[in-house]
Order: C-alpha cells, then structure tokens, then sequence
C-alpha cells in the first residue's frame, strides 16, 4: 500500500471518484498507523523491564551478569578455612585487597601444611623466615616482605609496605623492624617444636638435601667451600653439562612447599592478589624465593584477571609465570590455555621442576595448570554453598 496516495489522488484530474479515493485512503492509513502504534507499544512493554534492569545495574557499578559471578575466591591448595576467611571477609563488604589479607592471615594462623606462616620450613641455621605479597589489580600498587625475621604476620606486614611506603619490597631485619615499628607484635621467635625436630633429623641425615652446588664437601654438612678444580663459569661450555643442570632432581614437592596464592574479586570485579609463605625447607639463610616477586606467586590487573602460582620458586620466578598468564589472557588466550602455556615454557628448559598455576579471568572463568604433581585449587562463588576444590592433573 502507498501511504502517500491521498496526495497523489488529491492532485488527479479525475474529480469525480476523488472525495472516495481519499476517504478509503485514509481509514487505510489510519488502521495502518493504529497497528503500527500497537506494535510497538507491545515491544515497549517487553523492552522496558529489561532496560530498568541495565539502568540500576549501571547505577551500582557492575553489570548484571556479575552479581552471579562475583564476589569471587580461588586459592592454591584445599586451604578451605583461608578461603572461607576470604569469602567472609570480601562478601561482608571488605575490600578486595583487606579479604585478601583476611584469607592468608587465616592460612598463616592456622600454618597451613606447615609451609605458611612460622613454625615450618627451616633454613640451614634452623631458623624460619617470612615471604609475602599484595597486589592490588586496580592500581597495581604491590607491597611485599621477603625473608622477614621474628615477624609472624607476613600478609599484614606486606600490605603495610604497600600502603605507608613508596617502596614494593622490604626484606630482612629492615623489614622486620620496619613492621614492628608499624604496629606488628615482633620480635618473635618463629621456629617451633615441629620445625626444629625436621631440622635435627636433616642434620643427622649429613644435610641432605640442600640447596648447594659446585662446593664442597657435597655428601655432608658445611663449612662449605667452592670446588679449587671447577670453572663454573665457562662449564656450559661442556657438551652435556647444562643438560644435567636441568635434570637435577627438584627439592621441592607437595610436603615441603605449599604456598597460599590466592585472588578475591570484589562485587565489582576489582581484584586483589596474594601471597604467603616460610619457603623451601633447608633453604640457605638469606633465599628469598618466588613469593613476594610480583609476577611470579601472583600478579593481577582488573582489566584482564588474576593468577596465583605455586612449586620451586627458585625456578618460577625466573620464568615469572603468572605475568606470563595474565598478559597471554589480555592477548585473547582462555583461561585454562593461558595457564598450560606459563607451565610449559618452563618445563621445557627444566624438565624435572614441579609447580603450577592457577588462572582467572575478567568474567570469573578459572582454571589450572601443573608439572611434576597433581595440583588442587579451591574457589568459592556465589552459586556454591561452600568451598570447592578442583583437582588438575599434570
């Protein structure tokens, strides 16, 4: 039908039939614009709650789909009490990054496998020190502790660092003091009963495993002094040499190595990561491991998503893999093949390491990657009732 008939009518020579032409017209065009009106009215009407319901998610700044993704928890290892710290804390209206230090002040309370907070993993001397990181995905400030003495509260002594300091990292004695200063319980002795029995039993066993090459004696405890006979420097140079570098046997595995990472979004997506950890057992005094390396134990950006690390730090953090995870992901890679990639670039070059990762990304889509053990990370969601623990294989 043409709508504009009664014009063109309106203008014929035929004046006669005109005045019937136009009427019949009209109540054409009147019923067609009628239905019109109707038409759209019904698709208004369908439309309109759909657009309150954007417009007042706008309004409490997220997207609708959110609110069934998010808060969100995931943490290395079935460490259910810190997790459920964290959840508490993040959907009790806490910042991302103060559930973060709730969640890991859990694991460090608690002495989660022994290997978080004092009381485990002592070094060569006996003693047991303190890593720790904080990360916060939105402004990527980072705060951290590394091999902190007589100072149990490593995730709280980081997130001071991060936010009274234009510094990342304090360590040692100067971090200790640095914490105390600031309002921590310190000093303190932080070995205990199970920590110095692992410690006289390895000293009995002649020291072994250590941490030491290229010295000797190499089947007993020290003093230890470099080999007069070895040219470290050029021994690569030797077909096969570095080869054996890589193959040597990994010190580290599930019983003497389980650092917490854990990533907590906030009901906005905002993230935080982080850390803690008292290292590798029998590690030389002075070793700062992964832990507080941002980028390796952890890293996050609120534009892309989170990652949290775990294994032989003094491995990982050569290959900083959870930088690698997130930028893979910011490039379009899923979740789950960004993680499995981080892990194979080091595998490859050390084909006896163990660690893994775990990876989240913007829309809250997790997953994990390992080598050299089976890994377990655990998470909590809205739709979940608890804590859940997803085990991934090598």
């Amino acid at each position: 039908m043409n709508l504009w008939g009664v014009n063109r009518y309106c203008n014929s020579d035929d004046n006669d039939n005109s005045s019937i032409i136009i009427w019949i017209n009209f109540i054409s065009f009147r019923n067609h614009f009628k239905h019109i009106r109707q038409t759209t009215a019904v698709k208004m009407a369908a439309v309109l709650p759909l657009l309150i319901i954007v417009l007042l998610s706008k309004v409490t700044g997220h997207e609708v789909d959110n609110s069934s993704k998010f808060p969100l928890v995931v943490s290395t290892w079935p460490f259910l009490e810190a997790v459920r710290a964290g959840w508490t804390a993040i959907n009790g209206g806490l910042s991302s990054v103060d559930a973060v230090v709730e969640g890991c002040s859990a694991c460090e309370l608690l002495r989660c496998d022994g290997t978080v907070g004092p009381g485990g993993s002592p070094d060569e001397n006996s003693e047991s020190t303190i890593d720790a990181l904080i990360m916060n995905g939105a402004t990527m400030e980072v705060g951290a502790v590394a091999a902190m003495r007589y100072v149990k509260d490593g995730i709280k002594a980081a997130r001071l660092v991060m936010l009274y300091t234009e510094h990342t990292m304090l360590a040692g004695d100067q971090a200790s003091a640095f914490a105390i200063s600031m309002g921590l319980p310190g000093p303190s002795n932080l070995s205990s009963t199970e920590s110095m029995e692992k410690w006289t039993k390895w000293r009995e066993n002649q020291c072994q495993p250590n941490f030491r090459k290229n010295v000797l004696p190499t089947n007993s405890c020290g003093p230890y002094h470099l080999k007069r006979d070895s040219n470290v420097g050029d021994q690569c140079l030797v077909d096969g040499f570095c080869e054996n570098i890589r193959m040597k046997s990994s010190h580290v595995d599930v019983h003497n190595h389980d650092t917490i990472s854990m990533a907590i979004f906030d009901k906005s997506g905002h993230i935080a990561v982080g850390t803690s950890t008292n290292g590798a057992s029998f590690k030389i005094p002075g070793r700062v491991g992964d832990g507080p390396i941002a980028g390796s134990s952890a890293y996050a950006d609120d534009e892309v998503g989170a990652c949290g690390a775990t294994g032989d730090g003094d491995i990982m953090m050569r290959f900083l893999p959870c930088y690698q995870v997130v930028e893979s992901m910011r490039l379009g890679m899923a979740p789950r093949r960004a993680a499995k990639d981080a892990i194979s670039r080091i595998a490859k070059k050390y084909p006896t390491f163990v660690g893994a990762v775990f990876a989240v990304d913007k829309n809250g889509t997790h997953a994990g990657a390992c080598y050299g053990w089976t890994f377990q990370y655990s998470v909590r969601s809205p739709s979940m009732d608890d804590v859940e623990v997803f085990t991934v294989y090598p």
